[in-house]
């Protein structure tokens, strides 16, 4: 229970952030172009807060269904307008003001992310030095002639300081189908490049990727040493302590700590009786991991972190951080990539060369809302900057209903010379919702699917 409303907080606020820089936007640029606001409104339904410094000011209303959220002008399409008010209402505004009005959602949305990037690159970032474990053969990175020791120095010419930078390039690249040109540093200190090749069966279908791809982070061979038990985890139920070190599982003995974690995730709700060194004294307890959901199936977990020497930590972490004015720079890169990597993705789905499950629901998002807030707050704002760009081009989309449908009418005034019918428009919201809730119910299917299977 504690979890699903841990997970619900910060769905709503994700949301809430989301929705109030995209209504700002029209509401900002609506106000400074000339066009009277009569309500911003985060949310719909019943209002749960409301302002207004007087009868002819801005009201402003927080509703109860936090899904959404609008900004009401005068216009005399949806009513009478005051003799006085008409100059500000936004039907009589140039084809110009509309656009730019209409535009500003999308844009302020992508703007938060670059903010947010920004923050996050001046602030800097701990991150683990992206050095390869164990490449499996016939995987894309074995191919590419990809070794254990290797470490990603650069991926297609931008520096990869961390892993997160180099596998993030390394993907949102793979979705080019291009050849991708990484350079690495082996164990023996020689500096090269690797072209990587993913075919476009591939690149299509995200649950397979990761594996074919064959990247994994290289892993020490650590002692089966206790650092940290989890309250409430299957580890303390059992009885384990910091300090204990694991001596054999249901037999057989644990040399170092990768293999006792391959023991304990290929047993999920199985017994497996631990013995385990305490102080000198040998004890036998039985522990029964917990199942979890990962990209590969259910795994087991028990609740217990590794002790690692401070020696290790520090050869292994990276500190990354730019200057204010770089910053700037890296993370309107870093915008405009994601930009592009998801309309070519759109765009792939509407032609069948990509999986629709790259779709994500509202079940999705509040999940990776819920798990990358538990992680930290770089985490939680890394999700927040990805889920703004992928709304701001969401509504960039030529539907009739979202600002890309309103701006594409734009189009046509322009090239027509007048406005498009109110009966033309209105033929064209109704097509534009039944798409917008059929691709919202093929989503919501996809997200109660994932929980199931």
């Amino acid at each position: 229970m504690a979890s699903f409303l841990f997970t619900l907080v910060f769905f709503v606020l994700a949301l809430a952030v989301l929705i109030a820089f995209h209504e700002f936007g029209h509401f900002w640029v609506a106000r400074k172009l000339g066009v009277k606001v009569i309500r911003f409104s985060i949310g719909f339904g019943k209002p749960l807060w409301t302002h207004q410094a007087n009868p002819s000011a801005t009201e402003y209303v927080v509703a109860a269904v936090p899904l959404g959220g609008y900004v009401k002008m005068i216009d005399e399409r949806e009513g009478d307008v005051a003799t006085e008010d008409l100059p500000f209402a936004f039907n009589r505004q140039s084809l110009p003001i509309r656009t730019a009005i209409v535009l500003a959602g999308p844009l302020f949305n992508l703007l938060l992310a670059v903010l947010i990037f920004w923050i996050l690159l001046v602030s800097g970032e701990s991150g683990v030095r992206p050095i390869l474990g164990e490449v499996e053969p016939q995987t894309f990175a074995a191919q590419a002639g990809f070794e254990s020791g290797d470490e990603l120095l650069a991926v297609s010419g931008q520096s990869t300081p961390t892993w997160s930078l180099a596998m993030s390039s390394i993907f949102s690249l793979a979705m080019d189908l291009e050849p991708i040109i990484v350079k690495v540093r082996s164990e023996n200190d020689i500096e090269q490049d690797r072209t990587l090749i993913v075919p476009e069966a591939a690149a299509m279908d995200p649950k397979t990727l990761r594996t074919a791809m064959g990247f994994e982070l290289w892993e020490p061979k650590l002692d089966p040493v206790i650092k940290k038990v989890n309250e409430h985890s299957p580890a303390e139920k059992a009885g384990l302590q910091s300090g204990d070190i694991v001596l054999k599982a249901n037999g057989e003995t644990v040399s170092d700590w990768g293999q006792w974690v391959k023991i304990i995730r290929g047993n999920p709700q199985k017994h497996i009786v631990t013995v385990v060194d305490r102080d000198g004294v040998q004890l036998s307890l039985t522990l029964t991991p917990a199942v979890v959901q990962s990209e590969g199936g259910e795994i087991g977990q028990i609740g217990a972190s590794v002790q690692v020497s401070q020696e290790l930590i520090d050869e292994m972490t990276v500190e990354y951080r730019l200057a204010a004015l770089p910053a700037v720079v890296a993370a309107s890169k870093k915008v405009y990539d994601f930009s592009i990597l998801t309309i070519k993705m759109m765009g792939r789905m509407l032609i069948g060369k990509a999986s629709i499950e790259n779709l994500s629901g509202p079940i999705s998002i509040a999940k990776y809302a819920g798990e990358s807030a538990a992680m930290g707050l770089s985490y939680f704002l890394k999700f927040l900057a990805i889920v703004s760009i992928s709304l701001g081009v969401l509504n960039l989309m030529p539907i009739p209903v979202l600002d890309g449908g309103h701006l594409f009418f734009f189009l046509i005034e322009a090239i027509k010379g007048s406005p498009v019918s109110e009966q033309s428009q209105l033929i064209g919201q109704q097509v534009g919702m039944v798409l917008l809730i059929s691709l919202m119910g093929l989503a919501f299917f996809l997200d109660i699917e994932r929980l199931f299977i």
